[in-house]
């Protein structure tokens, strides 16, 4: 059972000049909502705009898309926050370019999407490799960063069994979720891209650095790191990097890689869920600051 469950998650982790584009398509999962383009630094990037509030940006897990990640929480966030979910490099309806993907450019796109949108200030809630992510944006441009929450985010290899690392070096197509495949090819301009975002994914794991610690403990802003008790991170990992942030607080949830926000290949407990946006809400609610 804990071979197949790395295996899992295995799969679930590996996988200039910045114009809004002012057109829009609707957001499959909340015809309230629309989705919006931005061209980023080469990228034709996808994002959402939910609620009113102060921003609070998501970042998804690898392989994944808006949904698949956040799909049962992002309606909750919206009531009391402007919810800025998006799409990473070659991941659902964002473009790709002539690049590997890295979690640095991936917080350099992020950073200059807020600045496309006017936004001086915000919150970034990223899960998964969204989680390391969001840590990035900390580290390389502090001044966007009100608060941090880091859900099953990785800072340094040996924050995983060292069984994860000789999945990765098997991963296949065939091995992703099925989930994450549907889902890609129901909003993905290009279905054909599938096997290359699976590619560049299983690459930037494989070829993954720790983190500096100089760089962790360089994080000022107000910092959650969340986890599963049976998450592919183990609670080790996620004590250390607790306790290099100096302004962090620690919480480890009841089910494994991304159970606690019904992540699509994840069993779902509502009432799990329900905890998990009330720990965040109350935690983002301590530090939320007028722009």
């Amino acid at each position: 059972m804990r071979t197949l469950l790395l295996a899992t998650l295995a799969a679930l982790m590996m996988t200039g000049c910045n114009k809004t584009d002012s057109k829009k398509m609707a957001n499959p999962t909340n015809t309230e909502s629309a989705g919006h383009y931005a061209t980023v630094n080469g990228l034709k990037m996808y994002y959402e705009i939910h609620g009113k509030g102060y921003p609070l940006v998501l970042i998804h897990g690898g392989g994944s898309t808006i949904e698949t990640t956040f799909g049962k929480v992002i309606g909750e966030f919206a009531k009391t926050h402007q919810v800025i979910a998006v799409e990473m490099q070659a991941h659902g309806r964002t473009s790709d370019r002539n690049s590997e993907l890295t979690f640095e450019q991936d917080a350099d796109d992020v950073a200059a999407l807020l600045k496309n949108l006017n936004i001086e200030k915000a919150n970034f809630f990223g899960f998964s490799n969204g989680g390391t992510t969001a840590l990035q944006v900390a580290i390389r441009h502090p001044e966007v960063v009100n608060k941090i929450i880091a859900g099953s985010a990785l800072c340094k290899r040996d924050g995983v069994p060292v069984q994860f690392w000789d999945f990765m070096k098997q991963a296949h197509l065939d091995n992703m979720p099925p989930q994450l495949k549907e889902a890609y090819k129901k909003v993905a301009e290009d279905p054909d891209g599938l096997q290359v975002m699976h590619d560049k994914d299983a690459k930037r794991m494989l070829d993954f650095k720790d983190i500096p610690d100089a760089q962790i403990k360089g994080i000022k802003a107000p910092t959650l790191i969340m986890i599963g008790d049976k998450d592919v991170i183990t609670t080790k990992h996620a004590t250390e990097v607790h306790t290099l942030i100096p302004n962090s607080q620690l919480a480890i949830i009841p089910g494994g890689h991304g159970e606690y926000i019904g992540e699509v290949t994840t069993p779902q407990h509502d009432d799990l869920i329900a905890a998990t946006i009330s720990v965040i809400n109350k935690f983002l609610s301590e530090s939320i600051t007028e722009k």
